[in-house]
């Protein structure tokens, strides 16, 4: 789920060891496989100190250039009016940004995917946004253990006239997956995209790896989580969570990845 605006510096991730990274808020430095950044004078970019890189310029989302992204990001008028809807409601930064639904709306487009999976709906923003560009036919199973969110995610299903591609799962995603390995819908599935909860993430990794083909795509969402990953003193569950999650991933040779500095961070990952 993003984490409001999301605005945060990239990360360039290396394979090389011992380097050290500066941690601005802390003022402090770790060793860790991650190649120090240093600003640019007078911009809002990073370049990495290693010279073998070209000192690539790698901007910095600051305020005034994301408010120039949301004013050049292409977003329907029914996503609009749901996600002003839940800007009233409690919990409202676990919604996606436009730019990230954006992404996922075009990924399932680029695939030409008729059958998706979601695992946490919220209020229904993404799979709105999914559903929105399924062809006839296609199918979105939507899972979400949330009645009251559920209840605002269908009634824009239904004003959008998506609600017979949308498959509503109420329950344990985890619960959910696991029931359609079991009925035998192993590797049917085209795109799956995940937002949940977070000390979940392996498991849910696993269960869809198994639905979706071969060439299919799983998207995992807050894989930045806030900055804190990078933050050698934040060591909480969640946060310690996904570094794992990152971690195994990076080795993980059953996919092809790409972690990209979009909201809260997105790793889209291609099942060999």
């Amino acid at each position: 789920m993003s984490s409001g605006l999301g605005f945060m510096h990239p990360v360039i991730a290396l394979r090389s060891p011992g380097y050290s990274i500066p941690i601005p808020a802390r003022g402090l430095a770790i060793s860790c496989r991650l190649k120090a950044l240093k600003s640019v004078p007078n911009s809002d970019t990073f370049v990495a100190t290693d010279e073998s890189y070209g000192r690539k310029e790698v901007i910095s989302v600051n305020p005034r250039l994301y408010d120039y992204l949301l004013a050049n990001t292409r977003e329907p008028e029914l996503l609009r009016e749901l996600r002003e809807e839940t800007a009233t409601r409690h919990g409202s930064q676990m919604q996606v940004s436009p730019d990230q639904a954006q992404l996922l709306a075009m990924l399932v487009q680029i695939m030409g995917a008729e059958k998706c999976i979601e695992v946490g709906v919220y209020t229904g923003y993404s799979s709105l946004a999914v559903a929105l560009v399924l062809p006839e036919g296609g199918q979105l199973v939507a899972c979400e253990r949330d009645t009251k969110s559920l209840e605002v995610a269908q009634r824009y299903y239904d004003r959008a006239g998506v609600s017979e591609k949308v498959i509503v799962k109420h329950g344990l995603a985890a619960d959910t997956l696991k029931s359609m390995v079991q009925n035998g819908e192993g590797s049917s599935y085209d795109f799956a995209f995940v937002d949940a909860e977070k000390k979940m993430y392996q498991d849910y990794f696993e269960l869809l790896l198994q639905l979706v083909r071969v060439g299919g795509v799983i998207v995992m969402d807050n894989v930045l989580w806030h900055g804190r990953v990078a933050d050698p003193l934040i060591n909480d569950s969640k946060t310690d969570s996904i570094r794992n999650f990152n971690r195994k991933l990076m080795e993980d040779d059953r996919v092809s990845i790409s972690m990209v500095p979009i909201g809260d961070g997105m790793t889209i990952c291609q099942k060999r």
